[in-house]
């Protein structure tokens, strides 16, 4: 669950290498191993291979993985080396005398332009040049390479632990150019921070992590503030509904939502408040919108605004546990001053989304008088006009977190790995969802999932978390029928009852 920088991954390795006892040429065996058996899992024996190794302990990992697939009968690879074989590291010395001992493998020198190795087109090329412990950005012949094997690989290419040339954490100052573009990264033990960045997505492209059983009290005694929300954690979150319960024990929200030609929105956030357990579901809505929600979510309560076409005032707060506001509400000046009104008025907990959070973004200093339970649920978009432009996703993390511990509110930055930043200043990156939830009225959903959570007693920080991974489970569930393309919000929300039964 814990996501750390590569310094401190460096220091884990070093940890373990000392207090197991293991030495470090085997830790190198356990790595490779991993990702032998991943690659054998995947990929018959006459699959072509092109391995790239670099001098320091990155490459050291493909000169054991080499002779571990050439035991398994895998004989169709390639070996080339960028450099001198005097300047690799110690194991990988070790490891390159075991590979010329045991197998028939060629080796391959790579010192200038002319030895770079042609690309067939019809085999993997593994990326093993260069770990994360990169301060720099690539240059000279390794930039050159990188750009050659970008060009080149046609069948796929797969980064061992990390893309060569890309930092483990901040890329904001990197050269774009000098980063092999991966189709998978296989990372060992741990994510590395920048996979859950979306501008590195082209480099990284999907991850796994490859256990090779690093010191678990390192784990344990190393401190981060980043952690993936995975379904363990999010399992001990769930509050078990008692046989007596009715439905005030599971609370009242307040869907504040829609205006003219934006019902759809209303809709949505309604019928996931409904379908995420709430005892009561009340929508906020323009009068025009009555019998469009009475039709369409008759389990619901209908409020009807003073004005036809827009939210302009909502009273009697003291019946609501929970308050959604936002989904297509507009910023016309009447709803941005009954948001104002609302913000002051309400003592419940909040997640303001959507066009809430452009009201926001217009009017900054109400940021201030926030509640402490307060969750906004901004795409990067929205979060980008709340506080400032970002030229990267790392970028935008750090303000995300900065915003949370300044207000102390919950800050969901929604996304392929939606984070949740909490105000003691931890993030949590999510780990469910698709692309076929990249549609209008995704938000809206998740909206009503957290408003119901929050309804039923569930702190800002649950909630937002179980209701992130609860969003996107469902999302996973509909993707199985309804692939990419066809998945609608509306599936998500039919989904829902089998998302939570999936963790209960």
């Amino acid at each position: 669950m814990k996501v750390f920088t590569s310094d401190q991954i460096r220091k884990i390795d070093a940890y373990t290498i000392e207090h197991e006892p293991v030495a470090s040429i085997d830790l190198m065996e356990r790595a490779a191993l991993a990702l032998a058996s991943w690659f054998r899992e995947r990929f018959n024996q006459e699959t072509e291979f092109l391995l790239l190794a670099g001098p320091g302990n990155n490459g050291g990992d493909a000169w054991a993985l080499a002779r571990i697939l050439f035991h398994h009968g895998y004989e169709n690879i390639r070996f080339y080396l960028l450099g001198k074989v005097d300047d690799i590291s110690h194991d990988s010395k070790i490891n390159r005398t075991r590979l010329i001992d045991e197998t028939d493998i060629q080796i391959n020198a790579m010192e200038e332009e002319a030895d770079f190795p042609f690309i067939t087109g019809g085999e993997w090329v593994v990326d093993a040049l260069f770990g994360s412990g990169l301060s720099r950005p690539l240059s000279g012949l390794a930039k050159e390479l990188v750009q050659y094997i970008n060009d080149s690989a046609k069948t796929g290419l797969i980064a061992v632990d990390i893309p060569s040339g890309l930092f483990g954490e901040d890329n904001t100052d990197n050269d774009t150019n000098a980063i092999i573009k991966a189709n998978f990264t296989l990372s060992f033990q741990f994510p590395k921070l920048a996979f859950f960045m979306s501008d590195n997505f082209e480099y990284v492209g999907y991850w796994e992590t490859l256990s090779i059983s690093l010191h678990e009290e390192a784990i344990k005694e190393t401190e981060t503030t980043f952690y993936t929300l995975e379904q363990g954690k999010v399992e001990s979150l769930v509050i078990v509904r008692p046989k007596f319960a009715h439905k005030g024990t599971f609370g009242h929200v307040l869907v504040v939502a829609g205006s003219y030609g934006m019902m759809g929105a209303a809709v949505l956030a309604t019928r996931a408040a409904v379908a995420s357990g709430a005892g009561l579901v009340t929508a906020h809505v323009p009068r025009f919108g009555y019998e469009i929600m009475q039709s369409s979510v008759p389990e619901s309560l209908i409020c009807l605004d003073e004005s036809d076409l827009i939210f302009t005032e909502v009273n009697h707060l003291e019946r609501y546990t929970a308050i959604a506001v936002g989904p297509g509400i507009n910023t016309k000046t009447n709803t941005v001053r009954a948001m104002k009104d609302l913000i002051d008025k309400a003592e419940v907990p909040m997640v303001i989304d959507a066009d809430g959070v452009n009201i926001l973004a217009q009017n900054k200093e109400w940021m201030n008088t926030l509640s402490e339970n307060t969750i906004i649920t901004p795409h990067p978009g929205e979060f980008d006009r709340l506080t400032h432009k970002h030229s990267s996703h790392h970028e935008r993390i750090l303000t995300q977190i900065e915003l949370s511990k300044k207000n102390k509110i919950v800050v969901v930055l929604k996304g392929a790995h939606t984070s949740i930043s909490l105000a003691d200043g931890t993030v949590w990156f999510n780990t469910t969802g698709n692309p076929g939830m990249a549609k209008g009225g995704s938000g809206d959903v998740l909206t009503g999932i957290i408003s119901s959570l929050l309804a039923q007693g569930y702190s800002c920080e649950d909630a937002a978390m179980l209701g992130v991974f609860i969003h996107g489970r469902a999302g996973d569930i509909a993707l199985e029928r309804k692939g990419y393309h066809a998945l609608t919000p509306s599936d998500m929300i039919n989904n829902l009852g089998r998302a939570f039964k999936n963790l209960e």
